[in-house]
C-alpha cells in the first residue's frame, strides 16, 4: 500500500494542479489519488485511465526489463558542485586521477584583405624578388637531390618530402578539406593504408565523439621531427594498431593533423604538445561532468608497436565502462521517451475517435431534429392546404350557375358516373349550352357540398390560393380527354348530351405505395 501520509502541501504547484484535476475527475480520496499519480510520473491521463481500467504492470519497466536495459541513477551537477569536485576530488574518484580538459578547437579562418593599389605597387619589387629567390632555392634543393643519401643534407630530404612539404606558400583551407589534403598526402608519402581518417575538422570529430560516446584518437605530425617517418611505418601502420582502430566495436574516431596546418597547430597547442609524434585519447568523463570531455590519455615520442597498442586498449577499457552505463542511461532515457510518446499518440488516436463519434451523433441527432421539423413544416402546410381547399369549394358552390329548367332545349344535358367511393353513383345534369368546361369540373367538384345543401354565399374566395382539379372527366366511346377551361364551351366540346366519366387522378408517390403494397402481398 502507498503511503498515505504525504502532505499536500509539499507538492510542487504542477503536482498540486494534477492532483486536483485528477480528483474532479476521479473523486478518488486523496490519500489514494497521490500514490497512483506517483506510480503515473505525475500524467492526468494515465492515471485516469489506471483508475477506469485498471492499473496492471508498468510497460516501461516490462520493457526495459524485457531488453535488459540496466536503470542508472542520473546525476545532476550544477555549479557549485562543479567547483568543490574541482578543487577537491570525491572519493568515488579517488581512486583515478583527474583527467586534463579536452578543449573543442574551432580553426581560426584567415581574413583576407587586399591593400590598396598604391601599398600594392609599392610592394610589388619586394614580391617578385621573394618568388625569384625561392625559385632559386628550391632549384638548389633538386640538384643536392642527386648527392647520395650518406652526404645528402637533411634539409633537402625534408624539403623535397612529397608528404609533407614546407609551409612556404601552404595555403589555408577549410577542416573538410585539410582533412583530405592530409589523408592524400599521407598516402603519397607512406602509400595507401586502411587508417579510417576521420574527413572533417577536429571540432566535428570531437562533437561526433561526445554524441555518439566513442573515443576520439588524435594523432599529431611534425614532417620536420627525425622520428615522425618511424613511428607512422612502425608504429601507426602496424597491422595490429590499424586493426584495432579500425574495428567498429571499439567506437573510435582517428583524426590526424600535419602541424603545418594551422587547425593541427591550434590543437597542439590547446593539447599541451610538447613532442612528435603525438597521440592522445578523448573522451566523455561522466564522473567528471556530464558534459565534459577530457584528455584520458597521451602518447609521446616513438614507442613500439606493441607499447602503442596497449596503451591504448589499457585506455579504452578503464574509461569504457563509464561511456557503457552513460550508453545504457540514454538508451532507457530514449525508450522510455518514445514509450511514453507512442501511449501519448494512442490516447490522442483514441481521443480523436471519441471526438468524431461525438461529432457524427451530433449531426445525426441535427439532422433528426431536421427532418422532424420538415415533417411539422409540411404537416402543417398540408393542413393549411386543405381549409384553403374546402374553403374554395363552398365558396365555388355558391358561385355555380343554375340548372336550367326542363322544357329549355338550349341546353347540354350531361350523364356522369361518378368515382367509386363517393356515393354519389350517375349524376345527370342540364347545363346553358355557353357554360365553359370548367363549370363542368367545379359542379363535380362540388357535388357534395350541392347535393348536402350546405350552399354558403357569404364564403369568400381563399387568397393566395390556385385551385387544381384531381381528377378528369372524359368520354367512353371514343374516349376523349376533357380539360377544364374558361374559354372552351360544353356545346362546343362535348355537344348536347353526353356520357361521361370522372376520373380521379392517382399521383405517383400513391402509385409507389401501391406497388410496394402489392409486392408486400404477393
Amino acid at each position: 500500500m502507498a503511503d498515505v501520509g504525504v502532505d499536500v502541501a509539499q507538492l510542487t504547484p504542477s503536482q498540486q494542479e494534477a492532483l486536483q484535476q485528477y480528483t474532479q475527475v476521479t473523486d478518488q480520496e486523496i490519500a489514494d489519488a497521490i500514490p497512483l499519480l506517483q506510480r503515473s510520473q505525475w500524467n492526468v491521463q494515465i492515471a485516469i485511465s489506471k483508475f477506469f481500467d485498471g492499473e496492471g504492470p508498468d510497460p516501461v519497466a516490462e520493457a526495459m526489463a524485457a531488453q535488459d536495459i540496466p536503470r542508472t541513477t542520473a546525476r545532476h551537477e550544477n555549479l557549485q558542485e562543479s567547483l568543490l569536485t574541482d578543487a577537491i576530488p570525491s572519493s568515488r574518484s579517488s581512486n583515478r586521477p583527474r583527467t586534463d580538459p579536452a578543449p573543442r578547437v574551432v580553426p581560426h579562418q584567415p581574413i583576407t584583405q587586399r591593400p590598396p593599389w598604391i601599398i600594392g605597387l609599392l610592394l610589388a619589387p619586394f614580391g617578385l624578388g621573394f618568388r625569384a629567390a625561392s625559385t632559386m632555392f628550391r632549384t638548389v634543393l633538386w640538384m643536392l637531390s642527386f648527392l647520395p643519401a650518406s652526404i645528402r643534407p637533411r634539409a633537402v630530404t625534408h624539403g623535397l618530402n612529397p608528404g609533407f612539404r614546407s609551409t612556404t606558400g601552404r595555403r589555408m583551407l577549410m577542416p573538410r578539406d585539410t582533412a583530405a589534403r592530409f589523408k592524400r598526402e599521407f598516402e603519397e608519402a607512406y602509400g595507401p593504408n586502411e587508417l579510417p581518417f576521420f574527413e572533417g575538422g577536429i571540432a566535428q570529430a570531437h562533437d561526433l565523439a561526445k554524441k555518439e560516446l566513442k573515443f576520439l584518437v588524435v594523432v599529431l605530425m611534425s614532417p620536420e621531427h627525425d622520428d615522425t617517418e618511424t613511428f607512422i611505418k612502425d608504429t601507426l601502420l602496424n597491422q595490429d594498431v590499424v586493426d584495432y582502430l579500425k574495428n567498429p566495436s571499439n567506437n573510435i574516431i582517428l583524426w590526424g593533423g600535419n602541424v603545418l596546418d594551422s587547425e593541427a597547430y591550434q590543437v597542439a597547442s590547446e593539447y599541451s604538445c610538447s613532442k612528435f609524434p603525438f597521440t592522445a585519447l578523448v573522451c566523455l568523463t561522466p564522473k567528471e561532468g556530464s558534459t565534459r570531455m577530457g584528455i584520458v590519455k597521451r602518447l609521446v615520442g616513438p614507442m613500439p608497436a606493441t607499447n602503442y597498442l596497449t596503451e591504448l586498449q589499457a585506455a579504452v577499457e578503464r574509461y569504457g565502462s563509464d561511456l557503457s552505463g552513460v550508453r545504457a542511461e540514454r538508451s532507457a532515457q530514449e525508450f522510455a521517451r518514445n514509450l511514453r510518446t507512442e501511449q501519448d499518440s494512442a490516447y490522442e488516436r483514441s481521443l480523436a475517435i471519441d471526438r468524431e463519434r461525438a461529432r457524427q451523433k451530433r449531426e445525426a441527432a441535427a439532422a433528426a431534429a431536421q427532418a422532424e421539423k420538415r415533417a411539422l413544416e409540411q404537416a402543417d402546410a398540408a393542413e393549411r392546404l386543405a381549409e384553403k381547399r374546402q374553403q374554395w369549394k363552398a365558396w365555388r358552390a355558391g358561385k355555380l350557375l343554375p340548372e336550367p329548367p326542363a322544357d329549355d332545349k338550349n341546353v347540354v344535358r350531361v350523364a356522369l358516373k361518378m368515382p367509386e367511393g363517393s356515393g354519389a353513383g350517375r349524376v345527370v345534369r342540364r347545363f346553358p349550352q355557353s357554360a365553359p368546361m370548367d363549370e363542368l369540373y367545379a359542379f363535380v367538384q362540388c357535388y357534395d357540398v350541392v347535393r348536402d345543401g350546405q350552399v354558403d354565399t357569404s364564403v369568400e374566395e381563399p387568397e393566395d390560393y390556385q385551385h387544381i382539379y384531381q381528377f378528369t372527366i372524359a368520354s367512353t366511346l371514343p374516349r376523349v380527354v376533357y380539360e377544364p377551361s374558361e374559354t372552351d364551351t360544353m356545346l362546343e366540346k362535348i355537344g348536347k348530351s353526353g356520357n361521361l366519366i370522372v376520373e380521379e387522378i392517382i399521383s405517383r408517390s400513391d402509385d409507389e405505395d401501391e406497388d410496394e403494397d402489392e409486392g408486400l402481398v404477393v
